[in-house]
């Protein structure tokens, strides 16, 4: 089947796991090919055009253009509807390349598209799937609306209303607000109360298709205005009000009272997906900082011979791969661990961004006052520090994360985490198939947790099946694993002991300090697993004498996650920094991003 973008779509499941992923890389390379050299000040689409169009608080046309081209929003919609959408975690590696350019253009040309296309590939009836399939391959786009000001995150609390009316049809009444794209959108998907009966089963979804309202909505419908942000200052944040509108019976997304199960089953995707996404940006800040170290001297010597400088570099270069590792682990869970995704995507969504965060933060210090300069070749740095903790709000937020975790780890501490299957090493592997995306099984609670048991045996697997590659790192590391599974040891303890009310959003700080701490271990867990997988990995993800293959840098990730979680440190061999720092510059100078992937880079 071919895209309006002309791209096969059919041919390269059915070739075999090999075709897929050089069809992949492909992708990218055309994509990156289509951006250019972001540093050359001629390039339409170069970093100078981004800068202007964010200081204007406008999405670059050109850019939108061009990924209108490319068929972008392809990737969103699942192949056998005509589109490029089979497996999360390739999502999030094609879409590393805009964000790697621009949050804004990331979120306000596509991945809104995507979060509102979610619910409706999850529950639509195939005439609805059908309709927004057409309507994302055409170049529309979706707008999601959960979001009610007064109620933040709680959104069953929220007070939109679609009244049911006898012959199944509904009309709406009530307002929306901070909706990227709700103008521009063709058509919404709407969180909306059918019911004023206290429980879950009060809201349901409407997918609403402007087109299809009376008099394309004009007496119905208005928009409020745009909202100013700090960050992602190119997506168009508004809202809209809803005065009397009717919608027919074939609006209903699911079935009436569904809005809760299908919201947080698409939680699952989006949540763990995003974060995969946003990767790109945390790429292009460390690449500017490395970039200015070579570039600078300070007190007759380069930058990059300060100590300091040199060492935040590497760090921040080992807290992308952590990041990575689980990026990995949460959006490969969507397809073999469907039962257990619901805690491991609201970690990542959680973790990453707060990485990230802290992460562009100590290398804004290596900048010094060039963090602060809005153009030219370091100016990129500075939007991508406003605009990364831009992804941590919303309904998928930070204490929305926490608070899907914190009820769950007293169970899983109770019947998971003793003797739990570990988790299968396919999840693990950077470029190995996936079986087919399925929302209807992914679980409202996890059942299980094999990415934590995963660290039971760790200790175990290092000294024996992989103590000869860990080589002289063997020691350190597997002391850092048996570290991991007492820090496992010592929450199970605490989970057990929880009280009741800390299981509800009534917690105490403790209780959201527990699940910052397993998150860290669930990021631990995915270093760990994405190295062992190294040995006998997919043809093209990099033999034994790859870079991943090294025991260089689990062993610094895991120890920058045992400070983190105040966890002894053991003595690392002489020469690490060396070894990750020649792997920093490498990528600089030959262009390759600073992820599992290690992908070409234009420019």
């Amino acid at each position: 089947m071919l895209t309006r973008t002309g791209q096969d779509t059919a041919a390269t499941g059915a070739a075999g796991p090999e075709a897929e992923e050089r069809a992949v890389q492909r992708r990218i390379a055309d994509l990156e090919r289509r951006f250019g050299d972001p540093s050359d000040p001629d390039n339409p689409l170069g970093l100078a055009a981004l800068l202007a169009a964010d200081e204007r608080g406008e999405l670059l046309a050109e850019a939108e253009e061009m990924l209108t081209g490319f068929g972008l929003n392809a990737e969103f919609v699942p192949r056998a509807l005509g589109g490029r959408l089979e497996r999360v975690d390739t999502l999030g590696r094609v879409l590393r390349t805009v964000f790697r350019r621009d949050a804004s253009l990331g979120l306000g040309y596509g991945v809104t598209s995507f979060l509102a296309a979610v619910a409706v590939w999850a529950a639509g009836t195939p005439e609805q799937r059908r309709r927004v399939a057409d309507l994302l391959l055409g170049g529309g786009r979706l707008a999601i609306a959960y979001h009610e000001l007064a109620h933040g995150n709680d959104f069953v609390r929220n007070e939109f209303r679609a009244t049911p009316l006898a012959d199944g049809s509904f009309v709406l009444d009530g307002a929306k607000q901070v909706i990227n794209n709700v103008v521009r959108a063709e058509a919404l998907v709407l969180f909306s109360r059918t019911s004023q009966e206290p429980g879950s089963r009060s809201h349901s979804v409407l997918l609403v298709e402007k087109d299809r309202l009376p008099d394309g909505g004009r007496r119905h419908l208005r928009y409020l205005p745009r909202y100013a942000t700090v960050g992602v200052r190119g997506c168009q944040n508004a809202g809209v009000e809803f005065s009397g509108c009717p919608v027919g019976a074939d609006a209903l997304v699911g079935g009436p009272g569904d809005g809760v199960e299908l919201a947080l089953r698409s939680f699952q995707i989006t949540r763990s997906v995003v974060p995969s996404m946003i990767l790109g940006g945390g790429d292009t800040a460390l690449r500017t900082a490395v970039g200015f170290a070579l570039d600078r001297r300070l007190y007759n010597r380069s930058v990059l011979d300060i100590p300091h400088a040199r060492a935040t570099l590497v760090g921040a270069f080992v807290d992308l791969l952590v990041s990575d590792c689980l990026a990995l682990a949460a959006t490969r869970a969507v397809h073999l661990l469907p039962d257990q995704t619901s805690v491991y995507a609201a970690a990542v969504k959680y973790l990453l961004p707060k990485l990230l965060t802290e992460t562009t933060y100590d290398l804004s210090i290596v900048l010094g006052a060039n963090f602060y300069v809005r153009g030219g070749e370091y100016g990129a740095f500075q939007k991508h520090v406003r605009d990364l903790p831009m992804i941590s709000l919303g309904h998928a937020g930070t204490a929305a994360c926490q608070a899907t975790i914190i009820p769950q780890l007293p169970r899983l501490a109770r019947t998971a985490w003793d003797g739990g299957q570990p988790a299968p090493e396919a999840l693990f592997r950077v470029r190995d198939p996936l079986p087919p995306l399925d929302p209807s099984l992914l679980g409202l609670v996890a059942t299980g947790d094999g990415l934590a048991c995963s660290l039971a045996g760790a200790a175990d697997a290092l000294a024996g099946r992989h103590a000869a590659r860990a080589g002289e790192y063997a020691e350190a590391l597997g002391a850092l694993a048996g570290e991991m599974a007492a820090e496992l040891r010592s929450l199970r303890d605490e989970c057990a002991a929880m009280p009741a009310r800390d299981r509800t959003v009534l917690a105490n700080p403790r209780a959201y300090a527990i699940a910052d701490r397993y998150a860290l271990l669930l990021a631990a867990a995915a270093c760990l697993g994405v190295w062992c997988g190294q040995e006998g990995d997919a043809p093209g993800a990099g033999g034994p004498s790859g870079f991943l293959a090294s025991p260089v840098w689990p062993a610094l990730a895991l120890t920058r996650l045992a400070r983190r979680l105040g966890r002894p440190l053991p003595k690392l061999p002489d020469g690490w920094e060396e070894h990750l720092l020649d792997e920093v510059l490498a990528r600089f100078h030959e262009g390759r991003s600073y992820d599992l992937y290690d992908t070409p880079l234009a420019g």
